[in-house]
């Protein structure tokens, strides 16, 4: 049996640059009160916590609760790469969902370190070998670049080699991010920029510059998930619940399409998104707002299509018609999305569902997008997790 999972809080602090940020702990504990406050529940109520982070140390959700209170419950650790947020709150959720509690937190934090991702582990197997000799088989690496952005801009070679896309549509991805970004105070970059600034920054790996990459940031977010029969007892919000929720990875055969679309993750999003909207009983075009994953702009282009927003093929056309913004068919990444917001690893899955949250409430301010009663989240790790998040308005 599952029971109706409703969003009892959300909770955030502001992302900051590496260096004008706060440790985790702090960040990370800032984000529970946060949800706490907005949630109008003691910690003590707590039943579970599941902590999603990447860079950090074992026990570091531990660290972060402590202080709010030592009630002796379960802290779990998550580590799924970019979407570790998110499957913190798909096990919240699960817990919730089965019985296992009424009541459970997900929070998800990262103190990044500045510059571009690296290995860690240099003594043992990394886990993306077979990703990494599957991307070199199909495109010219420069081991003297990071390697993480070589993944998406052979990715958007080869969708603009398959669909005739041009380079100029995936910068008015960035164009839009800032445009809303500038009404959002939890996000780092707010100020517009042209496609002219974004075509003419510095070239990071193939087409893509540097204002299509997502900057290192650090942050912290929260969700507080219980059951129905929990919030009326406990007098808490009931307006928002989880219509469904996915998390998938990789099936056989991945690394023999030699396609570096599949390698970021496209596939499992397609996977998820239909999985999600076959449980959920609802149409692709019945959402109005979608917090995707931007990490980079050829990912948000990949995702339209996955998440079945536009058609195959026909993203440049959703992205020149204005299909993704506000007056058009959904409003994608109101927050600015992790290109304008920045993408502490940990803090991402959550910090999209504060916003769809914000969205289905009427509580989103200069951001708010009209009429909305169903918001999708989507999140994704290479390696590959991907998780899809129907959120509802609850009558």
């Amino acid at each position: 049996m599952s029971r109706r999972v409703l969003v009892a809080g959300v909770g955030m602090v502001p992302f900051a640059k590496p260096s004008a940020a706060e440790s985790y702990d702090v960040m990370g504990a800032g984000a529970v009160r946060a949800v706490l406050k907005d949630s109008g529940l003691a910690y003590d109520k707590i039943q579970q916590v599941y902590a999603g982070y990447v860079y950090g140390d074992s026990t570091s959700g531990q660290r972060v609760v402590y202080g709010l209170g030592m009630t002796g419950v379960p802290v779990i650790n998550v580590n799924n790469n970019c979407a570790s947020g998110s499957s913190a709150l798909w096990l919240a959720r699960q817990a919730v969902a089965s019985g296992a509690v009424d009541c459970a937190l997900a929070v998800g934090f990262e103190q990044m370190p500045a510059g571009a991702l690296t290995r860690k582990w240099q003594d043992r197997p990394a886990p993306l070998t077979s990703f990494d000799e599957a991307l070199r088989a199909s495109y010219p690496v420069d081991d003297d670049l990071p390697l993480t952005p070589q993944y998406f801009a052979a990715a958007g070679l080869e969708y603009m080699e398959k669909y005739g896309a041009t380079a100029e549509v995936f910068a008015q991805v960035s164009v839009k991010a800032r445009r809303h970004a500038a009404n959002n105070p939890y996000a780092v970059f707010r100020d517009p920029i042209t496609r002219d600034d974004v075509l003419g920054s510095p070239r990071i790996a193939g087409e893509l510059t540097r204002l299509q990459c997502c900057p290192p940031t650090c942050g912290a977010a929260a969700a507080i998930v219980c059951s129905e029969d929990f919030a009326r007892a406990h007098g808490l919000r009931t307006d928002v619940g989880i219509a469904a929720q996915t998390l998938l990875s990789d099936t056989a055969g991945l690394f023999e399409k030699q396609s570096p679309m599949s390698l970021v993750g496209s596939d499992v999003t397609r996977a998820a998104a239909a999985e999600i909207y076959e449980t959920a009983g609802v149409d692709p075009l019945d959402i109005k707002v979608v917090e995707l994953h931007d990490c980079f702009t050829v990912n948000e282009v990949l995702t339209y299509e996955g998440l079945g927003l536009c058609p195959e093929g026909g993203a440049e056309e959703f992205i020149w018609n204005g299909d993704n913004t506000y007056g058009g068919r959904v409003v994608t990444n109101p927050s600015g999305g992790l290109l304008s917001k920045g993408h502490p690893l940990g803090a991402t899955g959550l910090a999209q569902t504060a916003e769809i949250t914000w969205q289905l409430r009427g509580e989103a301010g200069p951001r708010q997008v009209d009429g909305v009663t169903l918001g999708l989240q989507h999140n994704v790790g290479l390696g590959t997790a991907g998780v899809v998040t129907l959120f509802e308005k609850v009558s």
